[in-house]
């Protein structure tokens, strides 16, 4: 397991990409459920969001690798469809799980506006990190993966909003 979570850090600092990871069902299964428990200890840590916000970030989160999955099947690819598919869902767990740290941690430190707007960063992190693990699983420039990754992203915010209506006004 310590060996996976490298990889992803190793993917996070865009070192690697998603062929680094095995080609594994099984993997993919705890991966997947690495996710959905990260995303649970992420609602349950932040007090602005609750069950619902949950269910809407797996169904966006759904959404984003339905169009990644789109993405490397139309570029021909589909071999590394699973393995892209993990360096997804596992390095966005990790940065989940940095976000929740970095509140827990930030907040006391420093004030809850700074300490905002470090784990902000830290979600962010997740468009380039995507972008990469795409680009290295069509065998395209980086810039063609962020730029994708951009459009997927903005597809999510869209879609939350349209879940979620109450979100905009909340903003």
């Amino acid at each position: 397991m310590s060996a996976l979570i490298k990889t992803l850090f190793d993917i996070i600092r865009l070192r690697k990409g998603p062929d680094a990871i095995p080609h594994s069902t099984f993997l993919f299964v705890i991966i997947s459920a690495m996710w959905l428990l990260v995303g649970f200890v992420m609602t349950a840590t932040t007090a602005e969001l609750d069950e619902k916000d949950f269910i809407i970030g797996i169904l966006t989160g759904i959404a984003g690798l339905m169009c990644y999955s789109g993405i490397v099947v139309l570029a021909g690819k589909g071999a590394r469809l699973l393995q892209t598919l993990m360096a997804l869902l596992g390095c966005g767990a990790v940065l989940s799980l940095m976000f929740v740290t970095g509140n827990i941690v930030l907040t006391p430190l420093l004030s809850e506006s700074l300490s905002n707007i470090i784990v902000t960063l830290i979600l962010l992190w997740t468009v380039p990190v995507e972008g990469h693990i795409i680009s290295r699983a069509i065998e395209r420039h980086w810039y063609v993966g962020v730029v994708m990754a951009m459009a997927v992203f903005v597809f999510q915010v869209m879609l939350y909003s349209i879940l979620d209506p109450n979100s905009i006004a909340a903003t």
